[in-house]
């Protein structure tokens, strides 16, 4: 079943000279920019009674618009009851902690069995919202904060807030080699040339920031803390990999066991079985979107990073005086 919805209105005398597009974004600002314009090349948008079916069409102001439309629901997923660790949720929201192992959206090779399909079960009305109200995600082995928006409103807000880099997310790391301060990385990412699952540091891609910050030292690793200010897929294990410091367990993009000298048995043998990407997604700070109150919201680190911290501290000290 598709959602109908239908909207009527009249242009302001203001917005004279200005496209059709761009009039219906500003009288109907929950509904994305690419949306409508699909509406109008769709001929669902009628301006004094006709058909109007280019965006680009200029408006006199204090013409009679009208939309009738339909917003597909997501029918093809279906809804699984699967867990999920829910940290908030209100009429509008949900923030989950997303465990390793989990994939967020399906896709080839993984048809269900995803957050996505988790969320449909839990709250049936995102069947209405377009990818169940996913606004960004997380790689499958990566674990953390993850916001969904409950309704249409709430995800074109979000969405737009983070195009506009309004939405503060901070990751907590461990990178392979010593790393002597923080920064920032400026590098565009995009498709690797050869790899199809992999990305890469590439000039023609798409401009992407990483911030980060050392918050703690070991012999021949690295805790970091990291902020994105743009969503690139695999943006913070692309940036590191660049920098030459690959996170442990990224056995994509370089991450393999490289104990330092003299570690110990236990060291070793947990650089080894340590298998996905340590990475964790920690802190997530946002206006909600319906209210504008500024929330945030903290995951402790997993089991797996905890102890691997706690191994590279015994090292550090067993092995203090290889420092010097």
């Amino acid at each position: 079943m598709a959602q109908q919805i239908e909207l009527t209105n009249t242009v302001n005398e203001s917005q004279l000279g200005k496209r059709l597009d761009q009039v219906i974004a500003e009288l109907y600002p929950d509904y994305s920019r690419s949306r409508i314009k699909e509406w109008i090349l769709n001929g669902m948008v009628s301006v004094e009674g006709e058909v109007v079916d280019k965006p680009r069409t200029k408006m006199m102001g204090g013409e009679a618009l009208q939309v009738k439309a339909e917003i597909e629901d997501e029918v093809r997923w279906v809804a699984q009851d699967i867990p999920l660790n829910i940290v908030y949720e209100d009429d509008d929201i949900i923030v989950i902690n997303k465990p390793r192992d989990f994939v967020v959206h399906p896709g080839a090779g993984t048809p269900d069995g995803t957050v996505l399909n988790a969320l449909l079960h839990h709250c049936p009305s995102l069947a209405e919202v377009p990818r169940a109200g996913i606004v960004h995600r997380l790689d499958k082995d990566t674990t953390g904060l993850m916001v969904v928006a409950k309704t249409i409103q709430a995800q074109t807000r979000l969405v737009r807030a983070l195009q506009k880099r309004k939405i503060t997310r901070e990751y907590e790391a461990i990178a392979m080699g010593k790393m002597t301060g923080g920064g920032t990385i400026e590098k565009p990412i995009g498709r690797h040339a050869t790899k199809r699952i992999c990305m890469a540091v590439h000039e023609l891609g798409k401009p992407a920031i990483t911030h980060y910050r050392v918050a703690e030292h070991f012999r021949e690793h690295t805790r970091l803390v990291l902020r994105l200010e743009t969503g690139r897929t695999h943006q913070i294990r692309v940036h590191m990999s660049y920098l030459s410091h690959p996170l442990i367990g990224d056995a994509i993009y370089g991450g393999r066991p490289r104990p330092p000298r003299h570690a110990s048995d236990e060291l070793i043998q947990a650089l080894r079985a340590f298998d996905r990407q340590a990475l964790h997604a920690r802190m997530l700070r946002l206006a909600h979107p319906i209210t504008g109150e500024v929330m945030e919201w903290h995951a402790p680190l997993p089991n797996d990073m905890v102890a691997m911290i706690e191994i590279l501290r015994t090292d550090r000290t067993e092995n203090a005086e290889d420092e010097y």
